[in-house]
């Protein structure tokens, strides 16, 4: 092999490095770009269903142990979870059903709020969940229809 060869070798190397590296790019941009438009809404979403989580489990604890004063506040949490967890997965998938249901989420997420905050003086994961609800409504009204 010549200079000459080894020269074109080391050409068609890099174009094809570069070529490469542009499939590659083309086919991460739809996933960043899609993630992206909602991005903020499927966050607070995954965290309000966290916090969320935690405060049902409290409030079955106690009602296990007779404190009936948490009825209503699980329940609205159950409600809430049921909602923000598909909210978060169609924000996630920058779905057209998402304005739809963030519509009926909001009103479930400031019914949770409202319940929990009931609470939030006494317990710490009422108010956790609480502040979390507040955070996905704000969102929520952001997009909602």
């Amino acid at each position: 092999m010549d200079r000459r060869e080894a020269l074109v070798g080391t050409g068609m190397l890099a174009f094809a490095a570069l070529a490469a590296a542009e499939r590659a790019s083309a086919q991460e941009s739809p996933h960043m770009h899609h993630a992206g438009h909602y991005k903020a809404l499927a966050d607070a979403a995954g965290a309000c269903v966290s916090k969320g989580q935690v405060c049902v489990t409290h409030c079955l604890d106690l009602l296990a142990t007779g404190d009936k004063e948490m009825a209503a506040c699980s329940q609205s949490v159950v409600q809430m979870l049921a909602l923000v967890t598909a909210v978060q997965a169609l924000a996630n998938q920058d779905s057209r059903y998402l304005p739809g249901l963030a519509k009926v989420a909001l009103d479930a997420c400031n019914d949770c709020a409202e319940e929990c905050k009931k609470h939030a003086d006494k317990h710490e994961v009422c108010k956790a969940c609480m502040e979390s609800c507040r955070t996905t409504a704000k969102e929520c009204r952001a997009v909602a229809i």
